[in-house]
């Protein structure tokens, strides 16, 4: 399994505000690209969607910026990552369900669902009908999603004041 930059690049940016030795002085985007070093185009969409999701609340005019919405005991990473992973398509027999958001937009469960093979989908493996691979992948990516959510941020910034003397040098 292997999670996207943007889910990475969201995850560092949460860190990073959960780690600001000022938290009244509100955060920009620049300061986190320029602390880990990635592009501050792409990390603007991901800020973009943290906020729409809740996690990030944006203030704008002359001093304004951003800040966590939500204290970091509050975050769920498993909940996190099954918002803003892509899919989780390991295998081409898995595939994201049509409808697996539940009416505010959140992801409902896992959100992948095994492929219809009764349906004559030119994506399947001619195996798959038989395969019992998959059961073994849905297992997997069960468990690696029941792991994040036992963590939240608050779990992953318990050396804060070694996180931040790293990004705020």
């Amino acid at each position: 399994m292997r999670l996207t930059n943007y889910s990475d690049y969201a995850l560092r940016s949460l860190i990073y505000l959960a780690v600001r030795p000022e938290p009244p002085l509100l955060a920009n985007i620049s300061g986190i690209a320029d602390s880990y070093g990635i592009s501050k185009s792409h990390l603007t969409k991901i800020i973009h969607q943290l906020g729409q999701l809740g996690y990030i609340e944006s203030v704008r005019g002359k001093n304004g910026g951003i800040r966590l919405a939500r204290a970091p005991k509050d975050i769920n990473l498993g909940v996190l990552i099954k918002q803003i992973e892509p899919d989780f398509d390991l295998v081409e027999c898995f595939a994201t369900p049509a409808n697996g958001k539940s009416s505010d937009g959140r992801q409902t469960g896992l959100p992948i669902t095994l492929i219809d093979e009764t349906t004559n989908n030119a994506r399947g493996c001619v195996i798959s009908p038989a395969c019992q691979l998959k059961s073994v992948f849905f297992e997997a990516l069960t468990a690696f999603i029941n792991v994040l959510e036992r963590y939240t941020l608050a779990d992953i910034i318990n050396n804060e004041d070694e996180l931040a003397s790293l990004l705020f040098r």
